[in-house]
């Protein structure tokens, strides 16, 4: 059996480096983004509300997903950290208009936060899920 190819994807950001972690870390085809904060780093700019951070962690994930050749079409699963209540629907209307369609499983919590941060988000993804045919299966539980 082969070895995969092993991507690491650094983004300069000195947190990286201190803490010893990877923005993207992709495995053959299996492809892990890191826990992403709702700010432009170019700008260091943060939207003073949920739906603007999520919309720009979203965007973030994106950017973090084309280095290693992959789309948000192509996630599998995300992980979506929300501290306050009162900003969960802002943060799941974002979520469903980026995800509609493509519909990873989702884990949705409340957690703390560090600083202003109203939301981060992480995904797992498969390079080539959003073009792969999907069946559809409906379960009742």
């Amino acid at each position: 059996m082969s070895q995969p190819r092993v991507v690491k994807v650094k983004t300069g950001s000195p947190f990286e480096t201190k803490a010893g972690y990877s923005r993207v870390v992709a495995v053959g085809d299996l492809i892990f983004v890191s826990n992403t904060a709702g700010i432009d780093y170019s700008t260091r700019i943060m939207a003073p509300d949920a739906a603007g951070q999520a919309r720009q962690c979203l965007a973030n994930i994106s950017g973090a997903l084309a280095a290693v050749d992959a789309t948000l079409a192509d996630v599998v699963a995300t992980r979506v950290f929300v501290p306050n209540s009162a900003d969960w629907d802002a943060v799941i209307e974002v979520l469903g208009e980026t995800f509609g369609g493509i519909d990873p499983t989702s884990t949705f919590t409340a957690t703390p936060l560090a600083g202003a941060y109203l939301v981060e988000i992480e995904v797992t993804a498969y390079r080539g899920a959003g073009s792969a045919p999907a069946e559809l299966v409906t379960v009742k539980l």
